[in-house]
């Protein structure tokens, strides 16, 4: 077993944990945070995609010692004081989620986008979406759903 550190939605945390567990499993299993899910444990899905250090990341491609010291943030981290975040208010009114499997890690993904790119159009939310999968949607509405969101975070950020 080994010690680790990190700060994960801006709470410090120490555990013990096994040399080879994945960060996706120590954040649902230890920490109790399963709005990250675990879809295929290869990287192939994203649908255990967080933020490391402010950058979109596959948790079920880091062991949970490599994240000794770095700042996660999960989809639970998002919504505040009961209002969600525009990212997550998007998807809901443009109806881009379906079973909904994908949207936390798709959301995570986006929200990385978002802030790491200006006035992205259509073509470029897709390429940066590449890794993260749905199997109902189909797309359009999620790349609708970020185009909305970035808008608002925009106008929001110039206020």
């Amino acid at each position: 077993m080994r010690r680790v550190s990190l700060t994960v939605n801006a709470v410090e945390h120490e555990a013990m944990v096994e040399p080879r567990q994945l960060l996706v499993y120590f954040l649902r299993e230890q920490l109790g945070l399963t709005g990250t899910n675990v879809g295929c444990d290869t990287s192939t899905c994203g649908a255990c995609t967080i933020l490391l250090n402010g950058k979109s990341v596959k948790s079920c491609t880091v062991l949970a010692v490599q994240a000794e010291g770095t700042e996660v943030t999960t989809i639970e981290a998002l919504a505040q004081d009961g209002d969600l975040h525009p990212l997550q208010q998007a998807f809901h009114e443009t109806h881009a989620l379906q079973c909904g499997y994908c949207t936390p890690g798709m959301i995570m993904a986006a929200l990385d986008l978002i802030t790491n790119n200006e006035d992205m159009d259509e073509d470029e939310i897709r390429t940066g979406l590449e890794g993260n999968l749905c199997r109902c949607t189909g797309y359009h509405n999620i790349v609708k759903a970020i185009q909305q969101a970035s808008s608002e975070m925009r106008s929001f950020a110039t206020k």
